[in-house]
């Protein structure tokens, strides 16, 4: 009697705690369900994340972006299509030396006693520390130079032979291309910011505005180089600007920086250091903004393509690649307004060293 009293009691017992337990239960179930979604959402970032930082470690978008804009030693056309060019070094104790920059493709980058340096920017060092050499080695941008030269030349002698072969007649076709825009280069930008002397600088100005031109358009072709991206080569035009202006002003120029019409003599030890900082300023200026404006552009464009690489997917990549299109069309237009506004800059500097005094503005 006394184990089946104690039986029930126990059996009591468990259903009770199993009815009361089991709510409690399902709200801990509950409670549990919202974080374990959460956690799980947490995961597949996480994993999202780490899958990305894997591609940027395989695939480095700025080592990407700064191989194709620097200068190098050799012309890579796209991948493992490469055309190695001379290297040409002087030193006192070895004198010149021409060798091909193929020399350097081994496990050291390294031949006959000098190292390749790569980085933001190819470098030949000696691996002895204490020589001195001088490198004078045709490098990409050189060579993209020497080829513009090259074209520029060509061009220039086809359409003067076209006009002789055409005295008195209608030009046509790539003459009459041509014409347009050297006609326009005179009569808007020279002829009304030079002034009635502008035929002496026509020839430097109409040069500067087709070497800026030929050598931005060739910068968008696939495997070019970035010359005019170059901030040395910008620096030459700059520095060639400002030697012309400088070596044809008159009088009344100087006499401006050191004495400006209608400033109070007190005010002069502030606008005297102000006008010689603004005669360096222009050049500066002309420098920066076809560098900046010019790489700009190639940075945007290779981000853009460096995407693909980084997601690995097909699906962004029609979709960047049309977008890269339309870029590639504004970067043509850029390419001409960049070349029109630094020949325009550099009539207005001239033409403000170089006209009479009651029709200067040195440039303001």
């Amino acid at each position: 009697m006394y184990k089946h009293f104690r039986l029930l009691l126990t059996t009591a017992l468990v259903a009770a705690t199993c009815f009361f337990s089991a709510p409690a239960n399902a709200d801990d179930h509950a409670q549990h369900e919202p974080k374990k979604v959460v956690e799980g959402i947490n995961d597949a970032e996480h994993k999202i994340e780490h899958n990305l930082e894997e591609s940027e470690k395989e695939f480095n978008i700025g080592e990407m972006i700064m191989h194709h804009i620097a200068d190098s030693h050799e012309w890579e056309f796209t991948h493992g299509v490469v055309l190695p060019l001379p290297v040409i070094l002087y030193s006192e104790d070895r004198g010149l030396e021409v060798f091909s920059s193929a020399n350097f493709h081994n496990d050291h980058h390294e031949y006959n006693g000098y190292h390749l340096v790569h980085g933001d920017s190819e470098q030949i060092v000696p691996v002895d520390e204490s020589r001195v050499i001088y490198d004078f080695s045709i490098t990409k941008n050189v060579a993209s130079m020497l080829i513009s030269a090259v074209l520029l030349i060509l061009i220039f002698t086809s359409v003067a032979k076209s006009y002789k072969r055409g005295k008195g007649k209608a030009p046509k076709g790539f003459q009459s291309a041509m014409e347009v825009i050297i006609l326009f280069i005179r009569d808007e930008v020279v002829k009304p910011n030079v002034g009635p002397k502008y035929e002496r600088y026509l020839p430097y100005l109409l040069t500067l505005f087709f070497f800026i031109l030929i050598n931005n358009i060739m910068g968008l072709l696939p495997g070019s180089a970035n010359l005019t991206g170059n901030i040395a080569v910008t620096m030459t035009l700059a520095v060639l600007t400002f030697i012309v202006v400088h070596l044809r002003a008159n009088g009344h120029y100087y006499k401006h920086l050191v004495k400006p019409d209608g400033v109070p003599i007190p005010l002069l030890l502030i606008m005297i250091p102000v006008e010689i900082v603004g005669v360096f300023m222009k050049p500066f200026s002309l420098m920066v903004r076809l560098f900046a404006n010019i790489t700009a552009g190639h940075i945007i464009l290779l981000s853009l393509f460096g995407l693909i690489f980084i997601f690995q997917s097909f699906m962004i990549a029609p979709v960047i690649s049309v977008f890269a299109l339309f870029l590639n069309f504004i970067e043509i237009m850029v390419a001409f307004i960049q070349a029109f506004i630094f020949t325009l800059l550099s009539s207005m500097y001239i033409g403000s060293a170089i006209q009479e005094h009651s029709h200067a503005d040195h440039g303001h």
